[in-house]
């Protein structure tokens, strides 16, 4: 049986920045070469960035991405790496035929991912299956493969197939079980959700038993506008026990050594819809290397997921769009509270901006509470009383009541964008999905910024991740950053005397688990109503979701940490008439 050494290239490419991703192919493929590796694979779209959406149906950019492509295949040669094959995810195009595709007018490329050796692409699989729901809309703007492809290399079949062609039956995955391979490899481009690795294990260990194989499930990381790609790459064997995992949220190169069985094809072709790539005899020096054994890296538990993943989104928001700093307002309040320690923990507290913006109505543990944080977490802070800037215009106006609070709110939306455009931070939005779910905010007031950090948390979730994070700063011996009187007091936006959220909402626990029924599962008021909530609660809530449509349109991104997330997962028309 041959031992093959692989080494997993999980990593974070740039979307579009072709010079940092080619070089980071180049040398991580050179480090691989250095520890043995027999093969080296990369991520979906590694060369570009994923996802690319409309940049797939631009000819200058797919002709820049083969270009690079075929630049990144000669310097591994020049490298003194280019014996051993190299598997590498690009956009294949533009495609010559495009009147003749009865897919979709626009598509003129494929998802592919090549195969490097000797300075030079030796073979190329499409990808299959094109998903079109959730956050995906690979169908309109890519073009399906149809042939199978299996890598010969060092005596093992090693067949390929990208992310959507394992989660469909038939196609590709039932090809590659007829010509029995050595190995199954999966490269992935798969965003982050709260518990999908529940989904994802399974998945591969039933593909794994189909192709009666081992398969590698091999993902890429880093945030890209609203998307946070976790890694977690893992391998299993045929019977679906895993035999090596990656850390999540960080790159890493999983090198290995695994067991496969002979090879059935030789080298030869298997037949039609099959193509066979010759890759070689691995690495030359593979016969006197010493074992390498894999890693199983631990799993982390559910709530240190989803502040790594929020992290790494707003990291890779703030650092891949070249901001120096971030800007946000400081109220006391937990979403605010939650924002900056996130903040904090993505790009580091010399680079975190907090601004305290007292009204007539603030209380004065709101400013007690935001300076505490701001102490602990060792960020910025100052104090801008919006009191003498609200009382004009009020007077002029004649604003009263609901019109005056919203005043207020714009107000600070002006300080804090105004300092965005005087200092150069971003301004960090601090809602969260409860409140933008109801539509409980001020438009061009507190719902003003450029990333929102925890757009795609609830409530009753946001004060779970500030108990999390305090106690993982307890665990590791460092204050708390979270001030306990953030987390325990009634929120409140603090916008006319003793306001508190609960005035003109149900308590967070029911509405966020009717808000969940609603957008998340899909069902309609009598489910819900069935479920022993309230009618009048439940149509009123409804109602809110169905006219905050507009108010969402307008609103900054931030990362997708659920199945349903506002934007590209949920969309529904602004103007809708419920009967």
């Amino acid at each position: 049986m041959p031992i093959l050494r692989l080494a997993l290239a999980q990593t974070n490419p740039r979307l579009g920045d072709f010079s940092h991703n080619s070089l980071h192919i180049v040398n991580t493929v050179r480090y691989a070469f250095d520890h043995g590796a027999d093969l080296v694979a990369f991520g979906e779209m590694v060369l570009t960035g994923y996802p690319i959406e409309d940049l797939a149906t631009r000819p200058d950019f797919l002709k820049e991405s083969w270009a690079v492509l075929q630049r990144v295949a000669k310097d591994i040669a020049d490298a003194g790496a280019g014996s051993i094959p190299v598997l590498v995810g690009f956009p294949h195009g533009p495609v010559d035929d495009v009147e003749h595709s009865a897919h979709s007018p626009s598509a003129i490329a494929y998802n592919s991912v090549a195969v490097l050796q000797d300075g030079r692409v030796i073979g190329i699989y499409n990808k299959h299956h094109l998903p079109n729901y959730s956050v995906f809309d690979e169908y309109r703007i890519f073009r399906p493969g149809h042939d199978a492809v299996v890598v010969h290399v060092a005596g093992a079949d090693i067949a390929l197939a990208i992310c959507e062609d394992i989660w469909r039956e038939g196609g590709p995955v039932a090809a590659i079980a007829e010509v029995k391979p050595s190995l199954l490899l999966v490269m992935n481009g798969s965003p982050f959700e709260r518990e999908k690795d529940e989904v994802r294990l399974p998945l591969v260990q039933r593909r794994a038993e189909q192709v009666n194989a081992p398969v590698v499930y091999l993902n890429i990381v880093g945030g890209q506008d609203d998307l946070v790609f976790d890694g977690g790459s893992f391998v299993t064997n045929s019977s679906g026990k895993l035999l090596a995992r990656a850390h999540q949220f960080v790159e890493q190169t999983l090198v290995m050594d695994i067991d496969l069985k002979e090879s059935s094809s030789h080298g030869a072709q298997l037949g039609p819809g099959v193509a066979v790539i010759d890759a070689g005899y691995g690495h030359p020096q593979r016969l006197s290397r010493t074992p390498v054994h894999a890693e199983i890296a631990p799993q982390l538990e559910i709530n240190e997921q989803i502040w790594d993943a929020l992290v790494l989104g707003m990291r890779d928001y703030v650092e891949k769009n070249g901001f120096s700093s971030v800007i946000l307002g400081l109220s006391g309040g937990i979403d605010s509270a939650v924002c900056a320690a996130l903040a904090v923990d993505a790009i580091g507290p010399e680079r975190v901006y907090g601004v305290s913006m007292p009204s007539r109505y603030s209380s004065d543990h709101s400013r007690s509470d935001a300076d505490d944080l701001a102490e602990r977490l060792g960020i910025h802070i100052r104090t801008e009383s919006i009191a003498d800037l609200v009382l004009p215009v009020e007077q002029q106006l004649h604003l009263e009541g609901i019109s005056a609070e919203n005043l207020q709110a714009r107000i600070r939306g002006i300080i804090l964008m105004g300092l965005s455009n005087a200092e150069g931070h971003l301004v960090l939005t601090t809602g969260n999905k409860t409140e933008i779910a109801v539509g409980y905010s001020t438009i061009y007031g507190d719902s003003v910024g450029g990333f929102a950090p925890i757009r795609d948390v609830p409530k009753t979730l946001v004060w779970e991740l500030a108990q999390w994070r305090n106690a993982h700063a307890r665990k590791k011996g460092l204050t708390p950053p979270i001030p306990e009187n953030s987390i325990t007091k009634p929120p409140s936006a603090e916008l006319r005397p003793g306001q508190v959220d609960q005035d003109t909402l149900p308590d967070y626990d029911v509405l966020d688990a009717i808000l969940d029924a609603y957008i998340t599962e899909r069902v309609g008021r009598d489910v819900i109503i069935a479920r022993g909530f309230e009618p009048n609660m439940v149509d009123r809530v409804i109602t809110l979701v169905d006219r905050a449509e507009w108010k969402r349109r307008q609103g900054a991104i931030g990362p997708k940490i659920s199945q349903m997330a506002f934007g590209r997962d949920r969309r529904l028309p602004v103007t809708f008439t419920r009967n």
